[in-house]
């Protein structure tokens, strides 16, 4: 997409993708493009159309006004049906960049949990949780019903057609039941009571001659399509006795396009490969030894075996190395909270609502995890004043250290916050500053002064172009009182005013000392502002500052005197503006906002700017951060990564 203005052209260079948003002792539901090429899961509002053999390449479906539940292709290709959590199901054109919608539908009034097309494209039996009925199979055309899937007495977990006439319905229910129906119109042939826990997954094979079920009693059952009779059970026999197919519960099941083998995704961590004809495991994944390594869906697609960890990571399985997967694909699943780019490395740094932080390859889009014990609530802030070490703090009120060539969390240095932090700036000096509700916390090799406000901060900016530790340093707060605060301190930061012996004689006259190390601030605020400041930016050079605000306003200015810089309002956002950027060559600074746009701002011509409308399709714009002059990287609450190129004509 390419955009031209009066003065600005951008376009949007890529996008990195979320993962799946999971949840745990929930399976997640994956569609697969009938031709092999393609995957689908839901997120948030939205559905993830994604290429399996160029995970850059993706689609993003958004017109869901809910929380999205699962999608799946219909046989011929050309259209997709995805259902949300109030139970309507979307059918849309899957082969045009617009999607155009052809119906929706509400089969029951609850969240659906799964879908399946008839081979003929023509019909779709969802099943989910509703107040008395579970499933219900309709027409794509016209919605009329064609039968009653009946008889359950709770959830229905999982369902699938069978692929060859007379038609078959399977479902896998809470009751711990498989149910089969025949039709059309669909009426109720027999329940399979094999399972004794919740029943998970229930898959037809490509040829219809068998199905097979799995549960979270770890068990999984081979049936004959044509009677339903009971083939057997998966899993490992001893002379003792039968071992069942998974140590934990198993969340899918997928068969081979020839039939002859099925990949299982168990809670125990692992993956499975079986074969049909013995009913034996031929190979297992071992997927890792934390929780997030629980695999809670699998999909077989043309010669891509993939897995889905409770973290959202995809897994490409390898047949011929079962130790190690072709490759994993990582990111976030959660809202994006914070952004750092590591110029000295070319690295991207995100944050997410889940603690979870990510490094990635801008050029390559590819990431990977940060390691080691992290932080267990949202992440604030991140920072750093060399190329070794990264600061994040949390609303777990803890500051911890992220070393960059090993990246993995330090196991020392964890410092504990008195209030909940803002936010984090460190500046070449080597000083590290957290902005908490109710204090500023400065921090100079590995000695943390806390200091006191009497307001309460919401935001925190920090700009010195020294490298001495001894020269002034400023700090910008917006408060919750609307105003912006910003302090100033000298070179007697980190002299102290008492000697040894000074402190020891007043201990002696039981006499208190005062601070060690006092800082000395020259405080100046600004007038109050229509709303409440929700973010804050020194300019590269630190002539300016640069605030966002509740009431959708932007404000510039002058950082020495705070006094506003123009008299045009920057106000033509709908909503709240959420964060800001500084364009490194001091002349633009970016706005993201809750209206999902992006507007890039002009210094030297308050009048001129530019708006990336819908930057994030239904999703507000949470973290904003230029990588150079041309390239600006958006985040959003919906776990994308997206970079623009802005060109500005003279």
């Amino acid at each position: 997409m390419s955009v031209e203005t009066s003065k600005f052209t951008y376009f949007s260079r890529s996008t990195f993708i979320t993962l799946p948003r999971t949840q745990r002792g929930v399976p997640l539901v994956l569609g697969g493009d009938p031709k092999g090429k393609t995957i689908l899961y839901p997120h948030a509002n939205h559905i993830i159309i994604r290429d399996i053999d160029n995970p850059l390449g993706c689609d993003i479906y958004t017109e869901h006004r809910t929380q999205t539940t699962c999608a799946k292709y219909s046989p011929n290709g050309f259209y997709i049906a995805s259902a949300d959590q109030y139970g309507k199901v979307r059918i849309w054109d899957a082969t045009q960049p617009e999607h155009i919608l052809k119906n929706e539908f509400q089969p029951i009034v609850g969240v659906i949990t799964d879908l399946s097309w008839s081979p003929d494209s023509k019909r779709i039996c969802a099943v989910g949780e509703s107040r008395g009925k579970f499933a219900h199979v309709f027409n794509v055309d016209t919605g009329t019903s064609l039968g009653e899937i009946g008889g359950h007495s709770k959830k229905i977990n999982s369902c699938d057609f069978s692929p060859n006439r007379p038609f078959r319905i399977v479902t896998g229910c809470e009751d711990k039941t498989v149910g089969v129906f025949v039709g059309p119109p669909f009426k109720f042939e027999s329940y399979l009571d094999d399972h004794i826990n919740f029943v998970q997954c229930v898959r037809f094979a490509g040829n219809g001659d068998f199905f097979a079920s799995g549960g979270f009693d770890g068990k999984m059952f081979l049936y004959k399509t044509e009677d339903s009779s009971l083939v057997g059970e998966f899993g490992n026999a001893t002379r003792e006795e039968h071992i069942a197919a998974h140590k934990g519960g198993v969340y899918g099941v997928s068969w081979s396009p020839d039939g002859t083998k099925l990949l299982s995704a168990s809670g125990d961590k692992t993956c499975k490969l079986w074969d049909v004809s013995t009913m034996t495991a031929i190979s297992e994944f071992v997927m890792g030894k934390d929780i997030i390594d629980q695999q809670v869906s699998c999909l077989w697609q043309g010669e891509h075996l993939l897995s889905v960890s409770l973290a959202g990571f995809i897994s490409y399985l390898d047949i011929n190395n079962p130790s190690k997967p072709i490759q994993v694909l990582k990111g976030h699943n959660k809202s994006i909270t914070s952004l750092m780019y590591l110029r000295e490395k070319k690295e991207l740094y995100t944050a997410s609502h889940d603690g979870a932080v990510m490094y990635w390859n801008t050029d390559k889009g590819v990431c990977n995890n940060i390691k080691g014990r992290g932080h267990s609530n949202q992440i604030q802030g991140m920072a750093y004043n060399n190329a070794e070490t990264i600061h994040t703090v949390s609303l777990d009120d803890t500051l911890k250290h992220i070393n960059t060539e090993t990246h993995k969390y330090v196991e020392f240095g964890t410092m504990k916050c008195d209030s909940p932090p803002k936010g984090i700036h460190s500046v070449k000096s080597g000083l590290t500053i957290v902005g908490c509700l109710t204090e500023i916390i400065v921090i100079y090799d590995t000695e943390a002064y806390k200091f006191p406000l009497d307001f309460e901060s919401s935001c925190i900016s920090v700009h010195s172009t020294s490298d001495d530790p001894l020269c002034d340093c400023e700090i910008a707060l917006g408060g919750n009182d609307k105003k912006v605060h910003t302090f100033r301190y000298d070179q007697q930061l980190l002299e102290p005013r008492l000697t040894e012996e000074d402190i020891e004689d007043l201990l002696r006259q039981g006499k208190e000392p005062e601070d060690k190390y006092p800082i000395e601030f020259r405080k100046v605020s600004s007038e109050a502002e229509s709303g409440y400041i929700t973010a804050i930016k020194y300019s590269p050079n630190g002539f300016y500052i640069a605030t966002a605000n509740t009431n959708r306003k932007v404000m510039l200015y002058i950082s020495e005197t705070l006094e506003l810089a123009h008299k045009h309002e920057w106000g033509f956002h709908r909503a709240t503006v959420n964060c800001l950027a500084w364009n490194p060559n001091n002349l633009f600074v970016a706005s993201g906002s809750l209206d999902t746009n992006i507007i890039i701002w002009d210094v030297q011509n308050p009048k001129v700017h530019v708006f990336i409308r819908n930057a994030h399709l239904q999703s507000q714009i949470t973290q904003l951060e230029y990588l150079d002059e041309l390239v600006l990287v958006s985040a959003g609450q919906d776990g994308n990564i997206k970079t623009w190129e802005i060109y500005v004509r003279p």
